[in-house]
């Protein structure tokens, strides 16, 4: 069943003996028994393991290198903060102004991405950030949420008034919607971000119930087109050594596959129990690259060991279940595309960036969400978080209720 098939497992009863009459004010306040506080303690939960793995994956090179030990700790916890804010201004925004913005945000996604290609600066390879006062920023993580609800308000302006099946049209439009962020970001090029879209566009047109064929058709342009990039030498030399580094690490240790072999012996350093917070020897000595971003996994890994691992993907998994609940009960189609969209972009997105710590996937370079440091993934992680809740709520007001 799609989420547009009008059909529901159990129907609500809107009249009858012990039904009050349904709330018929969409905005009508519920205050704090409206969230969904299952979301809320695991979002809570991985920040603040995102600030210890943070701060134990950062603090020994500071100290070497005699700057502030926590000075990336402070940092983060600014960051978390200031997407907690982020997260209870979107939750508590009137439903019909999350329609109205929606149009103004994927424009200011467009524009920063647009922007980052004239005045935008590099690192690591791609010219993906902003820099603005003494802050970076990757338009790129908003451009995430920006596709997911852009597709969502284009579907819902085309359906919801005959709940259709979705047809050659809306999946164009939707398609065209994604396609103007994908070719700037390509233009970067940022190909993890770029794997994380068309993964999480893939995911919704696959809830929305498109025809297999459409889907089958996408599934073999995209191969189509990963082969012409790779034969027209459109990808840069150090991606391709990437996924060559990915197929056989052992093919440059000391070069493309570095990252992949350090990431697993840290990994297997913690066993069961792990070594302890702050205590991982790979963490402490540094020879793993950016683990405070790409690869904090591999703090986890190696200090908190497999059962503390299994725990923080644990904590992902219930973010990810709490969206697809908030999915299947919102009864507008907007709200039902976007919190499945979210729920695809988090669950592609953790998988590739666990994946790539593990050896399973190649390194593309993508935060984990709500545990990588940096403001850009956390901030567009938390407004993400806040949509989940602002549909939440919308379905709690509108929803009959049973006599007490």
């Amino acid at each position: 069943m799609s989420l547009l098939s009008p059909t529901r497992a159990t129907p609500r009863r809107t009249s009858g003996p012990g039904v009050r009459s349904a709330r018929r004010d969409p905005g009508a306040s519920l205050g704090v028994a409206g969230l969904d506080w299952v979301l809320i303690g695991a979002v809570l939960a991985l920040c603040t393991a995102s600030v210890l793995l943070v701060w134990s994956a950062t603090a020994p090179r500071a100290e070497v290198d005699g700057t502030d030990p926590t000075g990336f700790l402070k940092r983060q916890l600014l960051n978390i903060v200031i997407g907690l804010v982020l997260m209870a201004l979107v939750t508590v925004l009137d439903h019909r102004w999350v329609r109205i913005v929606t149009p103004l945000v994927y424009l200011g996604a467009v524009v920063g991405l647009g922007l980052v290609l004239v005045v935008g600066s590099t690192i690591n390879g791609s010219q993906s950030w902003l820099r603005v006062g003494g802050m970076s920023i990757q338009p790129s993580e908003f451009a995430k949420l920006a596709v997911v609800i852009g597709m969502a308000l284009v579907l819902a302006e085309r359906t919801e008034s005959r709940r259709g099946r979705v047809g050659a049209g809306e999946i164009a439009v939707m398609l065209l919607i994604a396609a103007v962020p994908a070719v700037l970001i390509l233009a970067q090029p940022d190909l993890g971000t770029m794997l994380v879209l068309s993964a999480t566009v893939f995911g919704v047109l696959t809830v929305c119930g498109s025809p297999r064929r459409y889907l089958v058709l996408l599934l073999v342009g995209a191969a189509t087109a990963a082969v012409a990039a790779v034969a027209l030498g459109l990808l840069k030399a150090y991606q391709l050594d990437r996924f060559l580094a990915f197929v056989d690490p052992s093919l440059d240790p000391r070069g493309a596959g570095y990252n992949v072999e350090q990431a697993r012996i840290a990994i297997g350093n913690g066993g069961l129990l792990g070594q302890g917070l702050f205590q991982g020897t790979q963490t402490r000595a540094g020879f793993v690259p950016e683990q405070q971003t790409d690869f904090v996994f591999t703090v986890a890994g190696e200090e908190l060991g497999l059962v503390g691992a299994a725990l923080l993907i644990a904590l992902l998994g219930v973010v990810l279940w709490r969206a697809l609940l908030i999915a299947r009960a919102s009864e507008d189609v907007f709200g039902r595309v976007a919190a499945a969209g979210i729920a695809c972009w988090f669950g592609f997105q953790s998988f590739q960036n666990i994946g790539m710590c593990l050896g399973i996937m190649p390194v593309t370079g993508v935060p984990l969400p709500f545990v990588s440091y940096g403001g850009s993934s956390l901030f567009a992680g938390m407004l993400a978080v806040g949509l989940l809740q602002n549909i939440h709520r919308r379905t709690r007001a509108t929803a009959p209720r049973p006599l007490r």
